[in-house]
């Protein structure tokens, strides 16, 4: 699945269109490599998130459909300390 899809389906941001902007101004990295929107985003990635709300986030699982529930999100990813 794609990065930005990923992001904005399982909720770790609110729209693909800014998944899509965060990325392509180098703000996302995946495994500590710098990623572009379409990159593919596999099982065991770690996703960084840099910027005024830095986060890292582990995937668990890819959905295979659209936006996944809130109550739902933890299977598909778990939240990470923030690397310094």
């Amino acid at each position: 699945m794609r990065l930005d899809d990923y992001l904005s389906t399982v909720g770790v941001v609110k729209r693909r269109t800014v998944a899509k902007e965060l990325a392509s101004n180098g703000l996302v990295l995946i495994n500590g490599n710098r990623a572009k929107p379409a990159a593919t985003v596999t099982v065991n990635d770690i996703i960084q998130i840099k910027g005024s709300r830095p986060m890292a986030v582990e995937v668990l699982a890819i959905p295979s459909g659209a936006s996944v529930p809130k109550d739902q999100r933890q299977n598909y990813f778990k939240e990470l300390p923030v690397p310094r």
